[in-house]
């Protein structure tokens, strides 16, 4: 059994890494000609060099979108030749039986489901992030919209609002304002710095301009203006809180989604689409064990003659629709307000549901 787990292993490892390869040279083409347009732009011109290493930063984020449909792609292609040249046949007289070829299956999935979640956890937040600051860079930073990102936080008594313009290349913030107020939500003081930076449990503010509003209530109502070269104020709110506010959340690592899912909790603010995503962090790289369970039917399929390219278009077909079906169920979701968990694992489940179906049908009653 060794022998032939080992020959299934290298011949599917081997047929995903073919169709990952073909998709991201597809895609590293498109992003390539999209970028093309920017070139000679931006505060530094944009050479092609910069284009071409702006989008082979892209490649792992891409590799993290497209590994579960590689895997069922691959795996269908290797099935579907091993039923056609009956070398499948000559594995089942060998001890090869359903439950044994599932197994096997299945703990090439799990390699596969650890690969996907490495990839999306530590390599494509990694490689994005350099990818964003290149950008900013050479086009002057990173900001969404014309107002900037704006956070919440809430400290014993006072309240915080606070707008960030955007990001600079190296890390650091521009145009803060930070707006506190009370417990009854009167404006209690107004921080504003051109330049910012992050340390451990606190913002570092550059040329902070303080406005300081006193209540009639306590003394005579008056404004006290104060300037600082460094104002150190202390926060929860870190670098990947803001970066998710200014860029995507899928582009955030699982821990990192989970705490700014927390900081928004503990703030009363709506936390349901990142709640989503964090779920859809979750069960994705498992739709891996999905697709080899769903591509094991097709060694079961008898035919001789003829090509397997119907049956490897049927496989692009199923991955490309549970793609769909993924993002489809986290938009409504969202909109539907279901519960994360639901709206994040449902495709999983149905697929999962129609693979054991298929599995059951085409293997264990023929």
């Amino acid at each position: 059994m060794r022998t032939i787990r080992r020959l299934v292993f290298v011949e599917v490892v081997q047929a995903v890494a073919f169709v990952s390869l073909g998709f991201l040279a597809l895609f590293f083409f498109f992003d390539f000609v999209e970028e093309l347009g920017n070139l000679g732009r931006g505060i530094q011109a944009y050479r092609m060099t910069q284009a071409l290493a702006y989008v082979a930063l892209r490649v792992p984020n891409h590799l993290y979108e497209l590994l579960p449909i590689a895997v069922l792609i691959g795996t269908i292609f290797v099935m579907a030749r091993f039923a056609q040249s009956s070398e499948y046949t000559i594995l089942r007289t060998s001890g090869l039986g359903p439950w044994r070829a599932l197994r096997a299956l299945l703990l090439l999935g799990l390699g596969f489901t650890v690969l996907t979640f490495a990839t999306g956890d530590y390599l494509a937040p990694l490689s994005d992030r350099t990818a964003q600051l290149l950008k900013a860079r050479l086009s002057g930073g990173v900001s969404v919209g014309s107002t900037g990102a704006w956070l919440k936080e809430r400290q014993r008594y006072f309240s915080y609002n606070v707008n960030v313009g955007g990001l600079n290349a190296d890390g650091q913030m521009r145009n803060v304002r930070i707006f506190e107020a009370d417990s009854r939500g009167f404006l209690v003081s107004l921080t504003q710095a051109p330049r910012g930076r992050f340390d451990e449990g606190a913002w570092i503010l550059q040329d902070a301009d303080r406005t300081e509003f006193t209540s009639a209530e306590v003394e005579p109502a008056r404004v006290l203006r104060v300037k600082s070269p460094t104002l150190r104020w202390p926060t929860e709110i870190t670098q990947e809180m803001v970066s998710v506010a200014l860029l995507k959340p899928d582009r955030m690592s699982t821990i990192a989604l989970f705490q700014y899912v927390r900081h928004l909790e503990a703030n009363s603010q709506t936390s349901q689409r990142y709640e989503i995503e964090f779920w859809r962090k979750v069960f994705y790289p498992l739709s891996c064990l999905v697709m080899v369970v769903l591509a094991l039917p097709f060694a079961y399929l008898h035919f001789r003659q003829g090509g397997i390219t119907t049956y490897v278009f049927g496989g692009v077909l199923i991955g490309i629709s549970f793609f769909l079906l993924n993002n489809v169920f986290g938009y409504i979701g969202n909109l539907q307000n279901w519960r994360p968990w639901v709206a994040a694992g449902a495709p999983g489940f149905l697929y999962t549901l129609f693979s054991l179906g298929a599995f059951g049908w085409l293997v264990l009653r023929r």
